[in-house]
């Protein structure tokens, strides 16, 4: 930044003044002194920036924001230098055309605009921008585009951009010339005198209310060539509700599915609801931690359908069971219902020779 002022101001020094004598241009001519200037003139370019459409974005997005500048300066004052009384035609003339030149004050001169942020949440990616010269009263025909991009962990609400205007503009003239005849001034010289203007807006762009989830918890065992239950935990980690909401994961190798959707209902800000999944682990699986693909759908406060950013759930296979360690997991079911088929078939022999007994009395 202190590298581009220092060179605005190189190359308004260099321009400082200009020397017109028709219509060659000159060093600063020898008469060229403020000790003889008419007049005095008080104002000057006042360049605004306004924001085109709508300010408030998505967090995520990377949007370019068009700027339309317009000139309101005014001369606000002058102050004659010189006692009419004591000039001669000569001299009124060249003071009436001094206040002619003195008029153009109020023109910006090669805008140069500038945006930056100071928050981490908010990138400008455009460099300096260059909007041409605007006399008081017009606005640039094309607007001035900046391209900004808003981090997805950008919290909602306003952020303030900082936007810097400099331009040359007229600061004082000094007219002189050999005589006034009917055809004008003789030999006129127009001595104008440049400087560098500054000016500093602030452009506020929102962010707005939004769901967004994360994954905070993930819970089931998944072992190479078997079948696994996944149970994820999402939670509404954003400003906005949402509403029917329904997760869907995406599955690439080792995995495979036929139950690649989950209903989660309706999630308000800080709450939690739980996916259910099944999943097919391939024989030839690694062991070793994974990552699924999910998104949610569901409905915004204004009844629109939107789908979130794509969520992680992290996972992890095993390698294959043996025979044994699969049989193993059976062992406790097997037991219970042998007990049981014992216990029923128990009560069935005792019933029957009880039966036979009192036959026999």
């Amino acid at each position: 930044m202190n590298r581009l002022k220092n060179m605005i101001n190189v190359l308004a020094f260099l321009f400082l003044v200009i020397h017109i004598t028709t219509p060659v241009y000159a060093q600063l001519p020898e008469f060229f002194n403020f000790d003889e200037n008419y007049y005095v003139v008080y104002g000057g370019p006042n360049v605004t920036a306004t924001l085109i459409g709508d300010n408030e974005y998505s967090r995520g997005d990377t949007v370019t924001i068009d700027l339309n500048l317009m000139n309101k300066g005014v001369v606000s004052g002058f102050k004659d230098e010189a006692d009419k009384d004591d000039l001669d035609d000569l001299e009124q003339k060249i003071q009436m055309t001094e206040m002619n030149y003195e008029a153009q004050r109020t023109t910006a001169i090669g805008i140069v605009a500038i945006l930056s942020s100071e928050n981490p949440y908010i990138k400008v990616r455009s460099g300096p921008q260059e909007a041409g010269s605007l006399p008081s009263g017009q606005q640039t025909e094309d607007p001035v585009q900046f391209n900004i991009e808003i981090s997805n962990s950008a919290p909602a609400g306003t952020y303030p951009l900082d936007l810097q205007l400099y331009y040359g503009y007229q600061q004082d003239v000094q007219i002189n010339g050999d005589d006034e005849t009917d055809l004008g001034i003789t030999n006129m010289e127009v001595g104008l005198w440049y400087s560098v203007g500054q000016q500093n807006q602030t452009i506020n762009i929102k962010v707005g209310n939004e769901a967004d989830f994360e994954v905070v918890n993930t819970t089931g065992t998944l072992y190479a060539d078997a079948d696994g239950m996944l149970r994820v935990t999402y939670k509404n980690t954003g400003e906005m509700t949402a509403k029917d909401a329904t997760v869907r994961i995406s599955v690439d190798d080792p995995f495979s599915t036929t139950d690649d959707q989950a209903f989660l209902g309706t999630l308000e800000p800080g709450q939690t609801a739980e996916a259910l999944f099944k999943l097919k682990v391939d024989e030839m699986a690694v062991a070793k931690a994974y990552s699924i693909n999910s998104e949610i759908k569901y409905e915004d406060e204004d009844g629109h359908s939107q789908i979130s950013d794509t969520i992680k759930i992290r996972t992890e296979t095993l390698p294959a069971r043996s025979f044994g360690e699969s049989l193993s997991n059976y062992t406790g079911p097997f037991i219970i219902i042998a007990i049981a088929v014992i216990a029923v078939g128990g009560f069935f022999i005792y019933r029957k020779q009880k039966e036979g007994k009192m036959g026999k009395e």
